[in-house]
């Protein structure tokens, strides 16, 4: 960890920490250095709440530009996502030839090397495609192709590439998710025809988690149960897209009832934080429109989602606001083995959002530096400087 600056803020509020609410301060520079205070219901009182930042592990674009475009792309997402609460996340990929796989991973790598002020911490790569199944494409151009061993560490080299979307049935696959699991990397079943027996293998060969959950993947039949059978009859992590459009609020809760650590995650493209219009997804032109996004013929393509967003569809939906928090942040930490992210905590980075109480943004810490406060906002309300 880099070295710290003397000089300290003081947030005061409810503050959601690991063993529950306490109305208080968090006192932190790039760490977080102190918490103090007394256990509180959070709904007692009309003080800010202070919950982890936000983690998104499936993230396109945002702010009108798309990761597959590159560095400056990635700067742009980067600050973009970080006005919605999300402190940390990973550029995500398309599929598509593996020319421009490689350009937005080495744009990706240089933007990891500077950090810009303002801007969301960037953990990694997602890497969604190219490793899927061709007939199951969803919103992915047609270019997929089978995963080698060699080709993903080549691509690692470019940038730390943190999970990787793959479709098991495909040949090859499924030795391949024994090798790569024991490097490290996360594997996800996704975009997949793939069936229940297929993904238990695939699970016991080191697979971790789904790919947004229900979506572009073999469905639930009692007699074919399929990799959402698998995912919610094994499944420990799990990332779905509460958008309320791509997931029905009902099979939403069925997968919280059945996954323990279900996380959230916004799978958010160029057009999130934009007005309706043409954009983007890779190399494909997508529509958005009354808040969806789609392709030429009405597909899902990704969405506009934003983390505080989908937090606030969480506590719609009847999730208590600490559960929902987990769900948005530390669940998707322990996912990626971060016990320094995702929780207000002692020694951990200041990674975190303060919500008024309609849950909307009032102030951004990233590694302690504010990075965002809505217009009209006064820094005092929020913070006192040490």
């Amino acid at each position: 960890m880099s070295s710290l600056s003397a000089a300290q803020t003081e947030l005061r509020g409810n503050i959601l920490t690991p063993t529950g609410w306490i109305i208080g301060s968090v006192r932190f520079n790039q760490l977080i250095q102190s918490i103090d205070g007394v256990k509180v219901d959070y709904r007692s009182n009309n003080e800010h709440y202070i919950l982890p930042g936000f983690i998104d592990l499936h993230v396109h674009g945002a702010g009108g530009v798309d990761t597959m475009q590159g560095e400056q792309a990635v700067q742009v997402i980067a600050k973009t996502v970080a006005q919605h609460g999300t402190t940390s996340w990973l550029a995500t990929t398309m599929t598509a030839p593996m020319d421009e796989v490689e350009h937005a991973l080495q744009g990706v790598g240089r933007a990891m090397q500077q950090h810009q002020p303002g801007c969301a911490r960037v953990l990694g790569v997602h890497l969604e495609g190219p490793y899927i199944n061709p007939n199951k494409l969803g919103a992915q151009p047609d270019c997929a192709q089978l995963a080698t061993l060699a080709q993903i560490k080549r691509l690692a080299a470019l940038a730390p590439i943190q999970l990787i979307t793959i479709a098991p049935e495909m040949s090859g696959h499924l030795e391949l998710i024994r090798e790569l699991a024991q490097l490290k990397i996360k594997l996800q079943l996704g975009h997949t025809l793939g069936t229940y027996e297929q993904a238990v293998t695939a699970l016991n060969h080191g697979a971790a988690g789904f790919t947004h959950l229900f979506n572009a993947m073999s469905h639930l039949d009692h007699r074919a149960p399929g990799m959402v059978g698998a995912a919610l009859a094994h499944a420990d992590y799990a990332e779905i897209i509460p958008d309320l459009f791509h997931v029905h609020p009902g099979a939403i809760k069925a997968a919280l009832r059945a996954i323990p650590h279900l996380y959230c995650v916004t799978d958010s493209t160029a057009a999130t934080g934009m007005p309706d219009g043409q954009y983007m997804l890779g190399r494909q032109q997508v529509h958005k429109c009354m808040g969806g996004v789609r392709l030429a013929d009405g597909t899902l393509a990704g969405s506009t989602l934003t983390m505080d967003q989908a937090l606030r569809n969480l506590v719609s939906i009847g999730l208590d606001l600490a559960d929902a928090s987990q769900r948005v942040s530390t669940f998707a930490a322990d996912y990626l083995g971060l016990a320094d992210r995702g929780r207000v905590q002692q020694g951990c980075y200041a990674d975190l959002v303060v919500l008024d109480r309609e849950l909307k943004v009032v102030a951004v810490y990233v590694e302690g530096q504010l990075h965002f406060l809505p217009a009209g906002e006064s820094a005092a309300a929020v913070c006192q400087p040490n």
